[in-house]
């Protein structure tokens, strides 16, 4: 039965309050023969597991508003996982086999934004979201958080928790007053064997420290999230001591080792590679958080040598991870005799209709809610420039937010300070058509749920901000071709920790080494006076530390919204009218090598 969230945290996590079991299974028998000396006992089952859905139920993008497709052919949905976890299910016996996640489940399409902002299931008798509905007639049986469950507020997370028939679980999601766990930490489940002892399996559910930098807002005061390891290395003996005899981590974290927020939180972000060579006890880890695909990693742990599998299934229900256990019943207990994991990938498999017909509905409204028309466009704007030139689509972000933070600034102690503003690429397929511009337009050119800052930064934190930003450039010497497809995402930056600054003017000399590259910085046509004070309009993600650029996190803060950006774009349009690029779209920055203009 589903965990009591209520009862579990009236109790002692400090003595290993107890987590509800899933119900006992019976798996096929095997005959001994007779006469021989009897074999040791053995037992095999399946852990299956997906990340990162991100509100994907059907093999759908509502931002082009037809059937998902890239490059690769890759299909997404839970509509399609459905169908590869009864095939599972089919062949291992569905008593032998379990189902988590391991986050990022309620935020990153137009149905899930519909459910949470639109038609929000907080509301009185309101609807139940579209991925409880999904998961839970799929059968998941636990699911751990994401940093993007908290997008929305801890109000639409409780909500969403509550219809769910599975456990969301946060080891290290932690009250901030009391400290004990917010959520269900693990939940444990027992599998019946047909030698007499039943084989209890551990979900230890981890995310992400970033939570208090990506959503500050929402959980500042109320919740903190310690480091994975230190949580782990407290649950997992605790899991030991209470019989599990398998112990799986779901992490919303990455293996890579790495941090996207530099020195400001003292936790590593992809940690999952960390806790399995740190913490002894565990068996496999589900990963999460990084949208990679890792078929299987083995990592050795330090202190006992056991080699741990982890695996992470490809974003979007693109691809579902498969664990192997093989156990062996000796000197009195359950042990794992071997571990494996591998992918399935769901463009091998048709859609679930028992889960399309569930949600149909709701897929009707959202298609509906996408393709209302709130403009026109003089001209057709794209983002597949975007990333190596100034683009009139990319303004328009800016020239949006830069307006309204001037205008809630205007009449103020900093209404004369110029407003410079950010923006991102967060999509390189992202278009305005000419003509009838629509909600899934403007959703498609800023997909994420960040809403607006204003913070005051001095020409010289600006130098070093662009100067950051402009690590995303592959250095590329005068005279050597330049390949676009090459020439951009350095180091692993991804496009959404490339900032476009609009409101001065500098070039990019790609041809220097980061942290010299930005030439001609100048505001109205003379070069900027590093004591010069400037208004920054900026996303809550960038501002919060997202992306650790320099300055910002800790710049006053003038002025917030609480409204997505997105939606304030929506309502400019509306406004408007008339989107018209002549208005807006300025050539602020360009890429150059010793002087020279790239293009």
């Amino acid at each position: 039965m589903p965990l009591n969230r209520r009862k579990f945290l009236g109790q002692s996590a400090a003595t290993g309050a107890g987590v509800a079991l899933t119900g006992a299974v019976v798996a096929p028998a095997t005959a001994e023969a007779h006469g021989r000396k009897p074999q040791p006992k053995r037992y095999a089952f399946t852990v299956m597991g997906t990340t990162d859905l991100h509100g994907n139920v059907f093999n759908w993008d509502y931002f082009t508003d037809r059937e998902f497709d890239d490059k690769a052919r890759n299909d997404v949905g839970l509509a399609k996982i459905s169908t590869l976890v009864d095939q599972v299910r089919a062949e291992k016996g569905r008593r032998n086999t379990l189902l988590i996640d391991a986050g990022d489940t309620i935020q990153g399409t137009q149905l899930s934004y519909y459910y949470a902002k639109v038609d929000p299931i907080t509301a009185k008798r309101g609807p139940v979201h579209p991925m409880a509905q999904a998961m839970n007639a799929i059968g998941y049986d636990a699911a751990a958080l994401g940093n993007h469950e908290f997008n929305y507020g801890i109000e639409v997370l409780r909500k969403f928790e509550d219809q769910c028939d599975f456990p969301l679980l946060g080891a290290n999601a932690l009250d901030a007053r009391t400290l004990r766990p917010a959520f269900a930490p693990y939940s444990m489940h027992r599998l019946r064997t047909p030698h007499g002892r039943d084989v209890k399996v551990a979900v230890l559910g981890l995310t992400n420290p970033g939570i208090a930098i990506w959503d500050k807002a929402n959980v500042q005061g109320k919740m903190v999230f310690p480091g994975l390891e230190e949580q782990a290395a407290k649950w997992v003996p605790k899991l030991r001591s209470m019989g599990a005899d398998v112990v799986i981590v779901s992490a919303h974290s990455g293996s890579s080792g790495t941090s996207s927020w530099g020195d400001q939180l003292p936790y590593v972000e992809n940690a999952a590679a960390l806790v399995a060579e740190q913490v002894p006890g565990i068996d496999a880890i589900l990963v999460g958080h990084a949208h990679a695909e890792i078929p299987q990693y083995f990592v050795a742990n330090k202190a006992t040598g056991k080699q741990v599998v982890l695996s992470e299934p490809l974003k979007w229900g693109q691809r579902l991870t498969l664990f192997d256990f093989e156990l062996v019943w000796s000197k009195g207990r359950w042990t794992v005799e071997s571990t494996s994991a591998r992918v399935l990938n769901s463009n091998t498999v048709d859609e679930d209709a028992g889960i399309t017909r569930l949600l149909s509905d709701e897929h009707a409204k959202v298609v509906a809610y996408v393709n209302q028309v709130i403009g026109t466009s003089r001209t057709a704007m794209t983002t597949a420039d975007a990333p190596w030139r100034d683009e009139p689509i990319i303004d328009l972000i800016n020239h949006v937010q830069a307006e309204t933070v001037g205008a809630a600034l205007a009449g103020g102690q900093y209404g004369d300070l110029p407003v410079l503003s950010q923006a991102s690429c967060f999509s390189r397929t992202a278009a305005i058509p000419a003509g009838q511009v629509t909600i899934k337009d403007a959703a498609g050119l800023y997909p994420f749920e960040n809403t607006l800052e204003a913070r005051l930064i001095t020409g010289a934190q600006l130098k070093d901000y662009l100067e950051f930003s402009a690590r995303y450039y592959v250095q590329t010497p005068a005279g050597v071709p330049v390949d676009t497809a090459k020439l951009t995402n350095a180091g692993g930056t991804p496009d959404y920790n490339y900032d476009a600054v609009s409101g001065v003017t500098y070039d990019i000399d790609i041809a220097k080494p980061v942290g010299s590259r930005i030439v001609g910085l100048s505001f109205a046509g003379a070069p900027i006076d590093p004591a010069a004070r400037f208004v920054l309009a900026v996303n809550n993600y960038r501002a919060n530390g997202g992306g650790a650029f320099p300055h910002v996190a800790t710049a006053q803060q003038l002025w917030a919204n609480s409204d997505e950006i997105r939606n304030t774009i929506i309502q400019w349009v509306q406004a408007k009218g008339t989107v018209d690029p002549t208005e807006f779209a300025v050539a602020g920055w360009k890429l150059t090598r010793d002087g020279v203009p790239v293009f």
